[in-house]
């Protein structure tokens, strides 16, 4: 039994180390040592953030309701660059990493995991240092509940990773995959509850709005940051259950392709 614990914590030690490698490499490779680095991480998130927020702001855009404009834009915009830029990157992830998989302690899961974690880090860096700085400017006032819109943007965090993976699986094992999810995530944005309210929809529509997974979420971290300001839908149930079923539908997929791309 000692020797069994002790063999399970070494080969986790090792994965950790493998994945904290990667992790540098990722951020090395893709930002580079100049300029900024690596605080590019969540730097890019942030500009694009703070790029919509502006624009919707100049142009005194509406929503249906009398919720201030930049609030409502950071905290939706904040949630699509999580789940779509860590899905477009997973997308990418076999490709240009093959080589490593050839190293006897890198896996295919590592990979993703790197890329889950890096993307993690930089959007709700991202999330937390543009709120503070239109909180700062007066532009947004402080979170109702902040548990609640932590518990939200975690089960966001969740869905991402679990789609990040099956959706990074999928492109690794098929070409044409990997193009058809780049449409399928333009698609995807408007429906996702970054740009409305489920309360603003028909009641006939609004069950059908709550079917996207990632809306639940969405509508989570604004009851949280607005309070009883909004009249929030959601199921936490429903979206840790489609979580949970891509998660494993991820595991199942990432395990065809190691045994393909992996060396016995």
């Amino acid at each position: 039994m000692m020797r069994s614990e002790s063999s399970f914590s070494r080969s986790f030690a090792i994965q950790r180390r493998v994945i904290g490698a990667l992790l540098m490499r990722e951020i090395l490779t893709r930002y580079g040592r100049h300029n900024i680095g690596f605080l590019w991480v969540f730097a890019e998130p942030m500009m694009f953030t703070l790029g919509i927020t502006t624009m919707w702001t100049a142009l005194k855009a509406t929503h249906g309701s009398n919720l201030p404009i930049v609030p409502f834009a950071v905290t939706g915009y904040s949630t699509v660059l999580l789940w779509r830029n860590m899905s477009n990157r997973c997308c990418h992830t076999i490709e240009p990493n093959l080589s490593l998989l050839f190293h006897r302690n890198v896996r295919v899961l590592d990979l993703f995991a790197a890329r889950v974690l890096l993307e993690i880090a930089g959007s709700t860096m991202s999330f937390v240092f543009i709120s503070l700085f239109f909180i700062t400017a007066g532009m947004m006032p402080l979170p109702d509940n902040l548990s609640a819109m932590l518990a939200g943007w975690l089960l966001l965090a969740y869905f991402s990773g679990s789609l990040s993976l099956l959706v990074g699986s999928l492109a690794g094992d098929s070409e044409t995959f990997q193009r058809i999810w780049h449409t399928i995530a333009y698609f995807l944005f408007p429906i996702s509850g970054a740009v409305f309210m489920v309360d603003w929809l028909p009641d006939a529509v609004q069950p059908y709005a709550l079917l996207v997974p990632m809306v639940n979420a969405v509508e989570m971290v604004r009851e949280g940051y607005f309070g009883s300001g909004v009249n929030a839908h959601y199921s936490i149930s429903y979206l840790f259950a489609v979580s949970s079923v891509m998660l494993l539908a991820g595991l199942l997929v990432a395990r065809h392709l190691a045994r393909k791309l992996e060396p016995a």
